[in-house]
């Protein structure tokens, strides 16, 4: 990829948003205009609400750094505004993104092209909390929501299934995610979607202070301690990075994206969870930790994921929906 000077580029970076991870989009949105700045681009830091075409309208940057975590601004729904407004723009289209949002049918996608998923499936979130749909130790989560927002874990003996699913505070839709528990270590790997093809940085094994990786653990201090690279079988290591780059082909993905894994070492289990399209940049994310492990630093991996996007769009983007 050429070299591309950010001093001749206007840059809107999208943070915030309206989902339920607005806080950590806050956090990477800042450190990302913080990283554009320092390399030279002209930043305009734009809290996305739902004026975000007025506002980009009378903008007019030259390029969209999507910095949005979560429902609205990673899962389709911008990325059709910004194709609609023709700004090129950072990360995945409009299909991969919502493909990848959508548990249920990532899933499908995924095991379809080879990739080792959890079982399970969809069910009414009232039929869940009413009782077991399958024998703990299982897992309820969102569909459509990251960041471990709304997880829970049923463990072995439990008496009673989350009945907290089933309330009129329940905010995440009326179907969930249910999946056999996989036990074991929590790995991550992260992938850059180069033109010669997706490629995995590392794997990282990561230990959580709080029990499980829930929202505390990923974004508080001291919440988790990440192993890098992670101490596992070499295989499974290999086959890690393989499956990663398998997802992000699978599902069409560009840019930079975090596959999430359980590897059960006793029973020698691999699966992978979830794609994030759109990963964490904060100050303890996990794909600018791999990184600079790989020897890119956080605003080289800013600007790599820039002039990713701006190659791709040559003077307009070439839209990947």
């Amino acid at each position: 990829m050429s070299s591309l000077p950010l001093s001749h580029l206007h840059v809107a970076v999208l943070l915030g948003g309206l989902s339920s991870e607005r806080d950590v989009s806050l956090v990477s949105g800042k450190s990302c205009a913080d990283a554009l700045e320092r390399l030279g681009a002209k930043v305009a830091r734009v809290d996305a609400g739902r004026d975000l075409a007025q506002v980009l309208t009378a903008l007019k940057p030259d390029l969209v750094f999507n910095a949005l975590h979560g429902a609205w601004g990673e899962d389709g729904c911008v990325q059709g505004i910004l194709e609609t407004l023709q700004l090129p723009y950072t990360h995945s289209g409009v299909l991969p993104s919502a493909l990848a949002m959508d548990k249920a049918k990532a899933k499908a996608v995924l095991k379809a092209a080879g990739v080792t998923v959890p079982g399970g499936g969809l069910y009414n979130r009232h039929e869940v909390a009413r009782d077991h749909v399958m024998a703990p130790p299982y897992v309820v989560k969102p569909n459509a929501e990251g960041s471990s927002v709304g997880v829970f874990i049923i463990r072995e003996g439990a008496n009673r299934p989350p009945a907290e699913v089933g309330s009129d505070s329940w905010t995440f839709g009326e179907e969930v995610m249910v999946e056999p528990y996989i036990a074991g270590q929590e790995l991550a790997v992260a992938v850059l979607g180069e033109s010669s093809g997706p490629r995995a940085l590392t794997v990282t094994d990561i230990v959580s202070n709080t029990g499980w990786y829930d929202y505390e653990a990923k974004y508080g201090e001291n919440g988790s301690r990440h192993v890098l690279p992670a101490d596992i079988p070499s295989t499974v290591f290999e086959i890690a990075k393989r499956q990663a780059e398998l997802a992000h082909s699978a599902l069409g993905c560009q840019s930079l994206t975090r596959s999430d894994f359980r590897y059960d070492k006793i029973k020698d289990v691999l699966v992978l969870l979830e794609v994030n399209t759109q990963p964490g940049m904060t100050p303890t994310s996990l794909a600018p930790e791999q990184a600079a492990y790989a020897g890119m630093g956080f605003d080289d991996l800013v600007k790599w994921i820039v002039e990713d996007a701006y190659a791709r769009s040559g003077t307009g983007r070439k839209t990947t929906s």
